[in-house]
């Protein structure tokens, strides 16, 4: 029997959620507000003269361009920020995917984000930093060396995933909020739905492995701001704002989080069924 929240209209979306949901209109918009938080909070640090830190996704990837143009534009430095990424494909042997492949994140980050920046405004690259495969606890010590993490950014996967956080039904919510940084095998629904956005559906071509930082550091971070716009995340977002805490479906951790939001687009907020 499906569960009742599945049958909240778009109307009711929010109502009584245990995340803050944000509705906007189309992708766009969602994807314009991550950028301008990030780029307002930097702004806002510079004035300061504080360091700001950032743990950023390859998915949801459209607030990229729009970040990039407001940085340039503006000509707001990033020579202290921090990007930290949240995850990255492995290859059998838990290195690194090659950054020529469409599927790298490393790739991804210096094609879209830092290459299209004004090298006189774009962060060294000691601060663009991934999870290290062979070295997992250093994101930690980072976070903690720089004094924490300002905001988390990143999307939900159809098990609810938040980075590559997949679900563990054997954990309680308070085991899985635990979890570091750390290789981990890419579950199956997992592989098919990127193979299907990403590889035209090529599931074999899909990579088994992966390094993600953990739910620990997430929930660490000062805020967390994810988006969801596609069909799929009708059911996903109503799950994350209104289902149990479990390990079963990880961002409802973010019940927990003083300063979580989901941004929510006019396709996402849409009935499941």
């Amino acid at each position: 029997m499906a569960q009742s929240y599945f049958q909240i209209s778009a109307e009711n979306l929010g109502k009584d959620a245990k995340i803050k949901l944000v509705k906007m209109g189309d992708s766009g918009e969602v994807f314009y507000e991550m950028a301008k938080e990030m780029v307002e909070t930097i702004e806002a640090h510079n004035q300061e003269g504080t360091t700001t830190v950032f743990i950023c996704p390859v998915g949801p990837v459209g607030q990229y361009p729009i970040f990039v143009r407001l940085v340039n534009d503006r000509r707001t430095s990033l020579k202290n920020v921090w990007f930290i990424n949240m995850d990255e494909y492995l290859n059998d042997d838990e290195t690194y995917i090659d950054e020529s492949s469409p599927l790298s994140f490393h790739g991804f980050m210096n094609r879209v984000v830092y290459s299209q920046i004004d090298p006189e405004l774009v962060m060294p690259k000691e601060q663009r930093v991934f999870p290290d495969p062979k070295d997992p606890g250093r994101i930690q010590r980072i976070i903690d060396e720089l004094g924490g993490v300002d905001i988390c950014f990143g999307g939900i996967g159809i098990n609810g995933h938040v980075a590559f956080n997949e679900a563990q039904d054997e954990l309680s919510a308070e085991e899985f909020a635990k979890l570091p940084t750390r290789v981990l095998a890419i579950s199956r629904e997992t592989r098919v739905a990127n193979a299907i956005g990403d590889l035209s559906g090529a599931i074999d071509a899909m990579p088994k492995k992966c390094v993600t930082i953990g739910m620990k550091e997430i929930l660490s971070a000062k805020k967390v701001r994810l988006g969801v716009f596609r069909d799929w995340h009708r059911a996903v977002v109503r799950q994350a704002a209104y289902g149990e805490m479990s390990g079963h479906f990880p961002v409802t951790l973010m019940q927990a989080h003083p300063d979580a939001v989901i941004y929510v687009n006019a396709n996402a907020a849409k009935q499941p069924f």
